[in-house]
């Protein structure tokens, strides 16, 4: 007998529409040139900067859930773009600091208008961005991202499924 679940696992779900989302946004955020992944590290950087930040790479990595490694490639395509400017921190020369330029701020303030709309639009069967549903939903995947990741300690074999 099976202990598979009948229906579709959260965990799947959660893929699922990270999917959607992902997609959603990325085609949205086509007309002006930017993929989510680029879109995720400017509009963290512009709310960054608007508290007064210049974040090194590192900060933004930690911020985003991105990898370190993949936020300097980004950061390095958006500098190229004329969007992020990228410089050397005197007190650690290891850090880079980011932050946007004049075309930059305009840049992400159109892309999130867009991400605006299409968030809203992806929230409507719960009420839309001002919700009372998506109030509790956001609270669901605060709590869901606050859980440390479980370590696996014994690998895989068959007499353990």
């Amino acid at each position: 007998m099976s202990n598979a679940p009948a229906g579709p696992t959260p965990g799947f779900l959660v893929w699922r529409l990270s999917m959607k989302w992902r997609v959603a946004i990325d085609r949205g955020l086509a007309p002006l040139g930017l993929t989510h992944a680029q879109y995720s590290l400017l509009a963290s950087l512009s709310g960054m900067q608007h508290a007064g930040l210049r974040p090194s790479q590192r900060a933004l990595a930690d911020h985003t859930g991105l990898e370190a490694l993949y936020v300097s490639k980004l950061a390095r395509g958006l500098e190229a773009a004329g969007l992020v400017e990228r410089a050397a921190d005197p007190s650690d020369t290891r850090a880079v600091r980011l932050s946007l330029t004049g075309e930059g701020l305009a840049v992400t303030g159109r892309a999130v208008e867009v991400v605006q709309r299409l968030v809203d639009g992806l929230l409507a069967p719960l009420g839309g961005l001002d919700g009372p549903d998506t109030e509790a939903f956001t609270r669901t995947l605060t709590a869901l991202l606050d859980v440390p990741v479980p370590v696996v300690t014994e690998p895989f074999t068959e007499e353990s499924s």
